[in-house]
């Protein structure tokens, strides 16, 4: 008789066993394509957020140098050749704009300044902060004076923030879609100096209109100068001020007030200097070879080099665990798998060793009889491949988004914010690197960093969907998962003679 044949009576007949590898099989593939549609799920969700923010090169100042810079000198002998930096050189920023394969940059540099008499800042705190704020500036021990310091450099003060720009199109806030312009026009490369694009909140306070002009005050080695800016623009903005923002009027998203690189630098009294650089790449292929051309140009004990690539593994990261946990997920299940299909098979062919004494004894070949039971645990497992193909969607989405919940929360709480990887840079990003003649190194590099990136960008849940590919693969580790415990349970028979098997009957 075909041993085909004879695996299909056999499945049929013994209807309690077949039931309970289908129960078995079917659960062990369940999990094995749950965990194949998860990691599915987190690479496309990853490729996705990489594609959307393009290839991107942040340039900025090298976080020890910065920090050297504002320590306290140790000794005067050896402060000159310990001196550390705080900006991005302009000239080698623009020669690095200039390379093959940059389709646009955008440059900022920061400093914050003091309202002149025609203007008045926007407070986010109430009045009798305000009347404390200016009596501690007025006695120097606020703004102005002997500021608050965090590790030996001292914090921002003012009442507006100036951002100087090669152009506002690119900035982070209107790349995202938190700001546009209303009225009038953005910052360009061929911006007059001493223009102004400022918010629609600050304008309607200050009844300011395209055309008119302000005054504000910058302080430079303790040297006070007016400067007169004349709006060029307005921009509606749905920043909100957080905690933090709410300390300094300069701090406030609605206090931000673009100009070019030069008007921002000729109030912080610097010179052909960035805050940090952003490139954007036409093509996403070059941007691990043009990474590391630019750190083969600059000095890199100065400056830092960072791509998106290296940005999203970390802003990422829960995702990549995911993935990570879903292959460890099909390992480990289809080995656990095939163990228990093994055993099952064992205890099986344990009870049928008559049966396989009188096929031997009348020279059936081993390698049909392995075939017989190989093709008894096939039909079992097409069976439960069709089960699991219906129910192993609905478990990797329960499974898969309670993994990136967790994640996504312990990666929170090891980056110390409820943001994440954003707990670096609250708010507006541009606004928030202000640093005056103070400058503020613990923000600024990551600052230019997180304008790659978009809260949009930030993923919540995972689009687990069920693919032709999946089911190929779960039928392929169901197919191997049936072989190894096949051939493994048939071992110690099919080495026997069957005299032997008989008389142990």
């Amino acid at each position: 008789m075909n041993f085909i044949k004879r695996a299909w009576l056999v499945t049929k007949a013994k209807k309690g066993r077949t039931a309970l590898l289908i129960l078995v099989t079917s659960a062990i593939l369940i999990f094995v394509l749950a965990g194949l549609t998860i990691k599915n799920a987190a690479e496309s969700a990853v490729d996705s957020a990489k594609s959307k923010a393009g290839a991107t090169v942040s340039l900025s100042v090298n976080r020890e140098a910065m920090m050297k810079a504002f320590r306290p000198d140790e000794s005067s002998s050896d402060s000159s050749s310990d001196e550390g930096t705080t900006s991005v050189d302009l000239s080698l920023a623009q020669s690095i704009a200039e390379k093959d394969g940059v389709s646009s940059y955008y440059f900022s540099s920061t400093t914050t300044v003091t309202a002149g008499d025609d203007i008045s800042a926007i407070s986010t705190t109430s009045d009798s902060s305000d009347s404390s704020s200016s009596n501690a500036a007025e006695n120097g021990d606020f703004l102005g004076g002997d500021m608050p310091s965090m590790g030996g450099m001292k914090m921002a003060s003012g009442d507006f923030t100036i951002t100087g720009v090669n152009s506002t199109a690119n900035a982070s806030d209107f790349t995202s879609g938190t700001s546009e312009i209303s009225e009038g026009e953005g910052i360009t490369n061929n911006t007059d100096d001493n223009a102004a694009v400022i918010s629609s909140d600050l304008a309607d306070a200050n009844d300011l209109k395209v055309g008119d002009t302000f005054t504000v005050i910058a302080t430079v080695d303790d040297k006070e100068t007016s400067y007169t800016l004349k709006v060029i623009g307005i921009y509606e903005s749905t920043s909100t001020a957080s905690t933090a923002q709410m300390m300094f009027n300069a701090s406030n998203p609605q206090n931000n007030i673009y100009t070019n690189i030069t008007t921002a630098n000729t109030m912080k009294g610097k010179k052909d200097v960035l805050d940090s650089a952003v490139y954007t790449l036409s093509n996403p292929e070059e941007l691990s070879d043009f990474v590391d051309e630019v750190e083969n140009e600059i000095d890199t004990d100065s400056y830092s080099v960072v791509s998106s690539d290296e940005l999203y593994e970390q802003m990422l990261s829960p995702l990549n665990n995911i993935s990570s946990i879903a292959q460890n997920i099909v390992f480990l299940v289809a080995v656990a798998g095939a163990v228990i299909l093994t055993l099952i098979v064992v205890l099986s062919i344990r009870e049928r060793r008559y049966e396989i004494g009188v096929l031997m004894s009348l020279g059936e070949e081993r390698l049909k009889i392995i075939g017989q039971f190989f093709t008894e645990l096939f039909l079992v497992t097409l069976v439960s491949l069709v089960i699991a193909s219906f129910a192993g969607n609905a478990v990797g989405n329960v499974l898969g988004n309670q993994l990136l919940s967790s994640s996504t929360e312990q990666t929170a709480s090891q980056q110390g914010g409820p943001g994440g990887g954003r707990g670096f840079d609250q708010g507006n990003d541009d606004s928030n690197s202000s640093s005056g003649q103070t400058n503020k190194p613990s923000g600024r590099g990551m600052g230019g960093m997180m304008q790659m990136v978009s809260p949009s960008q930030e993923i919540e849940d995972l689009d687990i969907k069920l693919t032709g590919t999946d089911i190929a693969k779960l039928g392929g580790i169901a197919l191997l998962i049936s072989f190894v415990s096949t051939i493994l349970a048939s071992i110690g028979i099919v080495r026997m003679k069957p005299k032997d098997i008989l008389s142990s009957n």
